[in-house]
């Protein structure tokens, strides 16, 4: 199936100095940013039905994660424009999709607050690494955390009684495991970035 996706993008009549940007992963990526507006819907407290089909679209589009890595690795499709396109949207979907069921009530702000900004803080830390030529690695608890989000939020958005679970229950608890993880993944980057950055000056 994916060779037969990966044939059929070939074919698309793409110039190829535009191919850096137009491929298959990058495309997969800008899927995920695309399913965004779909999301502010939750801003309507929607039923049931319309939480999980919102639910469904999520899971699918932060599936698509795993994706597109796999089929940049596989083919070496491996772009400047993808490394920054990949983790972008997944910050984008899985932080916008918490930011609007605030206001619906469905996740406490603070919670949100909390992850938003280890989140800008480490991709700041990780960025000043980089224009200093040190590269500091995604960390498999910070790997574990955006998985636990992922589950949190899908069971947040949810929300109702889902075979025979109370779906907001199990997203909460979910999402302070995920809260644990995020701060102390965020306290071990900020480790390595003292070690490699300011304790080296």
């Amino acid at each position: 199936m994916i060779d037969f996706l990966k044939r059929s993008f070939d074919r698309l009549p793409i110039a190829p100095d535009k191919r850096e940007i137009f491929n298959l992963p990058n495309t997969i990526s800008i899927f995920r940013i695309g399913v965004i507006p779909i999301l502010f819907l939750l801003l309507l407290s929607p039923g049931p039905t319309m939480s999980l089909v919102l639910a469904v679209l999520f899971i699918i589009a932060a599936l698509t994660d795993l994706l597109d890595g796999y089929i940049a690795r596989r083919y070496q499709i491996v772009t400047t424009m993808g490394k920054f396109l990949d983790p972008i949207a997944d910050k984008l979907i899985v932080n916008t999709a918490m930011i609007l069921m605030i206001p619906i009530g469905r996740i406490p702000a603070w919670i949100v607050a909390v992850i938003v900004i280890r989140d800008f803080t480490v991709d700041g830390m990780r960025n000043i690494a980089s224009s200093k030529g040190v590269i500091i690695q995604a960390s498999l608890l910070g790997k574990r955390k955006t998985l636990c989000q992922i589950f949190a939020v899908s069971a947040l958005m949810i929300h109702y009684p889902f075979l025979w679970a109370d779906a907001h229950l199990v997203g909460m608890v979910i999402l302070y495991i995920a809260l644990f993880m995020t701060v102390i993944s965020g306290i071990d980057y900020f480790s390595k970035f003292y070690r490699t950055i300011i304790q080296k000056r």
